[in-house]
């Protein structure tokens, strides 16, 4: 009689219950800090970083 609990079994399901929020949610803190209002000045200002003459 085989173990239900395997090794794979575990760690598939450690993947899937803790990592893959962890990182939807650090995926939703990088977009909340690339929309938030108070860095667009940041951002047009490093977007026009290539188009300047020096």
């Amino acid at each position: 009689m085989r173990a239900i609990l395997t090794v794979e079994n575990f760690a598939s399901n450690i993947v899937l219950t803790m990592w893959t929020p962890l990182f939807v949610a650090i995926f939703l803190a990088i977009v909340t800090y690339a929309l938030w209002p108070r860095n667009k000045a940041t951002f047009d200002a490093a977007a026009q970083m290539p188009l300047r003459e020096d």
